[in-house]
C-alpha cells in the first residue's frame, strides 16, 4: 500500500472502532430492559449474582455482544476472501454450501436426537459446515483438476441446493421444521460465554490469519495468470483461504444462523472507502462487518420490543435492495 492509501486505512479504521465502541455500548444498554450505564460499571467492578440487571448483563448481554462483534467480523472476512479469490463480487462463504451444510446438520440431529443443549446444536453446525466444504473441495479436485474459480462457484451452488433440499425434506418427514425455523431466520440471542469460549479462539485465529494472507489475496485477484507470473503458488494459496474461510463461517454460522447479506456486502462498503487492495479490504472489513451485525442485532431487538425479530430477516430488508443494486451495475468497478 503507499503512503495515502494507508492514512485512508487509519482513517477508515479510527471511525468504524469509535463507532463500533458507541454501538457495543448501545447493545449492553438497550433491549427489552434498560441497564443504566452506573449499573454496568457497578456490575464490572462488583458483580453480584443475586442482583437481576447483573445476571442479565453476564449471561445475556454481553455474550450477546461479544458474539456480534466475533460473528460480524468473521462473516465479512469470509466474504472479502472469497470476492478476492473468486472473482466474483456477489461471492461470500455461503457459495462454499457452509450455510446448507449446517442446516443440513442441524436437521439431522433435531430429527434423530430431538431437543440439543446449544452447544451440540453449535458443535453439530460446525461439524456439517466441514462436510460441505469438504464435499465441495472434493468433487472439485476429481480428476487432479485445479481449483477453479468459475468451478467452484457453480459446485459451491450445487451442493448447497442439494443439502438445502435433504434439510428441508429431513424437517419435513420428521415433522421438525418448526424448531429449525429460528435458527434459520438467524438470531443470536441464544448466545452464551460457554459457547464463545469454543468458539472466539477459532475465530480469533482465522482473523489474523486471513490479515496475514490479504497480500496474496490481492495477487490472486488480478487472475491466476497473473499471479503465477508474480511468483504466487496460485493452488496452495486457494486452498489456505478455503480452510480459512471454513474457519470464519462455520463457527458463525453455527452460533448465529445461515445470516446472509453481511459477507457480501461489506466488502463492497468497505471498497468505497479504503480502495480495492485486500491489504486494506480485509482489516477494514473486521470493524466495518461488526458494526453491521452490532447495527442488526439492536435493531432486531427493539423494533418490535419485548419480542425480537429474527436478524435474518433485517439484513434482508437491508441487503436485498443493495443485492439487486449491484447486480444491476454489472460491478465492473468493484472487484
Amino acid at each position: 500500500m503507499n503512503h495515502s492509501k494507508r492514512w485512508s486505512l487509519l482513517l477508515f479504521l479510527s471511525c468504524t472502532l469509535l463507532l463500533l465502541v458507541l454501538l457495543s455500548l448501545a447493545s449492553i444498554v438497550l433491549g427489552s430492559t434498560k441497564i443504566e450505564l452506573s449499573t454496568i460499571l457497578e456490575a464490572l467492578k462488583n458483580p453480584d449474582l443475586s442482583n437481576q440487571q447483573h445476571i442479565v448483563l453476564f449471561d445475556l448481554r454481553i455474550p450477546r455482544t461479544i458474539g456480534d462483534l466475533l460473528i460480524g467480523a468473521s462473516f465479512a472476512c469470509a466474504g472479502a476472501l472469497m470476492q478476492g479469490m473468486s472473482k466474483n463480487p456477489l461471492a461470500d462463504s455461503g457459495i462454499l454450501g457452509i450455510n446448507a451444510g449446517a442446516s443440513f446438520a442441524l436437521a439431522i440431529c433435531v430429527s434423530f436426537l430431538g431437543t440439543m443443549h446449544f452447544s451440540m446444536s453449535v458443535f453439530a453446525s460446525f461439524l456439517g459446515a466441514g462436510f460441505a466444504m469438504l464435499l465441495v473441495f472434493g468433487l472439485m479436485m476429481i480428476k487432479g483438476r485445479k481449483l477453479d474459480s468459475v468451478r467452484l462457484v457453480l459446485v459451491g451452488l450445487a451442493v448447497s441446493m442439494l443439502l438445502t433440499s435433504l434439510a428441508q425434506g429431513i424437517s419435513i418427514l420428521f415433522q421438525t421444521g418448526q424448531d429449525l425455523t429460528f435458527w434459520s431466520a438467524g438470531g443470536v440471542g441464544g448466545i452464551r460465554m460457554e459457547q464463545l469460549i469454543v468458539a472466539a479462539p477459532i475465530l480469533l485465529v482465522a482473523l489474523i490469519a486471513s490479515i496475514l494472507i490479504s497480500k496474496k489475496i490481492s495477487i490472486l485477484s488480478l487472475g491466476d495468470e497473473s499471479a503465477t507470473s508474480l511468483g504466487l503458488q496460485v493452488e496452495k494459496t486457494k486452498t489456505l483461504c478455503l480452510l480459512i474461510t471454513l474457519l470464519l463461517a462455520g463457527p458463525s454460522v453455527a452460533l448465529a444462523g445461515p445470516i446472509a447479506f453481511v459477507g457480501l456486502l461489506t466488502p463492497h462498503i468497505v471498497r468505497f472507502f479504503v480502495g480495492s487492495d485486500y491489504q486494506a479490504i480485509i482489516p477494514a472489513c473486521m470493524p466495518a462487518g461488526a458494526i453491521l451485525m452490532v447495527g442488526a442485532d439492536l435493531i432486531s431487538r427493539l423494533i418490535n420490543a419485548p419480542r425480537e425479530t429474527p436478524i435474518g430477516l433485517v439484513f434482508a430488508l437491508l441487503g436485498v435492495p443493495m443485492f439487486i443494486y449491484l447486480a444491476r451495475k454489472g460491478m465492473k468497478d468493484h472487484v
